[in-house]
C-alpha cells in the first residue's frame, strides 16, 4: 500500500511540474530564461545555437536585413501610400549599399516590435512587477511594467526606440501595450512608421520551454490596417543561455 501510495504522488509530482512554470489561475507563469527564435517556415526547427566562443558577426551583417530587391512580402505590413514611397526610398538606398536606413548596421537599437524577432537570443528577467527583455543584438532592452503605471505627459513626449510598455496578467497569458515610440525605427525592420504607432502583445507559455508573442501593430497614419504577426521563441538549456556582450560600436570601428 505504502509502494502504491508513493508512486501515486511521484506520478503527480511529475505533472504537476509543467503546470508550474505555466502558472495557475492565482500566480502568473514564470518566463524567466534565454530564449532563440523558432523558425517560422520549419516549424520548431532545430536546437538553439551552441554558445559562441567569439564576438558577434560585424554590425553589417548582424541581423537579417531584406534589402527589397525582391519586393514586399506578401505578410508584410501594408503601408498607406504615403509610407510606401518612404519604404520605395529606402529600398533604393538598400540595394545600392547605404546603410543609411539600417540601424543594425548603425549600431542603434531595433525598435519593438523588431527586437522581438530575437535574431541572435534574448533573456527575460522577470518579477513581480517588471518584467526585461534583453536582446544579445546591439545589446537592446525594454522593460514591461506591471504595478499599474501610465505613461507620463514627459515620457510621451519623448519617444525612444523600445518605447514604453505596461502590462498585466490575463490568467496565464502576459498583455502588454507599447506607446511612445520613435519613429526612427522600422516596424518589422524594413517597413517605417510615425509617431503614432502602438504596439499590442499577447505572451504566454504554449508548451513549458516554448514562448509565444502574438503582436498587433496598430498606425493610423502609416498602417492602412493592424499588422499582425506570432513570434516563438524555444527556452534554452545551459551552456546555450549564456548571452555575450554586443561591442556594436568597436565592430563598426573595425569594419570601416
Amino acid at each position: 500500500m505504502q509502494t502504491t501510495t508513493a508512486l501515486l504522488l511521484a506520478t503527480l509530482t511529475a505533472l504537476a511540474a509543467p503546470l508550474s512554470a505555466q502558472g495557475t489561475a492565482s500566480s502568473p507563469p514564470d518566463f524567466s530564461g534565454v530564449y532563440y527564435p523558432i523558425q517560422q517556415r520549419g516549424g520548431r526547427g532545430g536546437p538553439p545555437p551552441a554558445p559562441r566562443t567569439g564576438p558577434p558577426p560585424k554590425p553589417t551583417a548582424s541581423a537579417p536585413l531584406a534589402d527589397g530587391s525582391r519586393g514586399r512580402a506578401p505578410n508584410a505590413p501594408q503601408l498607406t501610400p504615403e509610407y510606401m514611397a518612404k519604404w520605395e526610398v529606402m529600398t533604393k538606398a538598400r540595394i545600392a549599399g547605404s546603410s543609411e536606413y539600417d540601424n543594425s548596421a548603425k549600431c542603434l537599437p531595433p525598435g519593438v516590435p523588431a527586437m522581438m524577432v530575437m535574431f541572435y537570443g534574448m533573456e527575460v528577467m522577470q518579477s513581480k512587477d517588471k518584467i526585461t527583455f534583453f536582446s544579445e543584438l546591439n545589446d537592446a532592452l525594454r522593460r514591461v511594467y506591471l504595478d499599474g503605471r501610465k505613461a507620463s505627459e514627459k515620457v510621451l513626449d519623448d519617444p525612444t526606440y523600445a518605447g514604453y510598455s505596461t502590462g498585466h496578467w490575463e490568467d496565464d497569458t502576459l498583455v502588454v501595450d507599447t506607446v511612445a515610440l520613435s519613429d526612427k525605427s522600422f516596424i518589422e525592420g524594413s517597413s517605417p512608421h510615425s509617431g503614432q504607432m502602438t504596439v499590442h502583445e499577447r505572451i504566454r507559455l504554449t508548451e513549458p520551454t516554448i514562448l509565444e508573442d502574438r503582436v498587433t501593430v496598430s498606425d493610423p497614419k502609416a498602417l492602412i490596417k493592424p499588422w499582425e504577426t506570432v513570434y516563438r521563441y524555444r527556452k534554452a538549456k545551459p551552456p546555450a543561455d549564456e548571452l555575450r556582450e554586443f561591442a556594436c560600436p568597436e565592430g563598426l570601428a573595425e569594419a570601416k
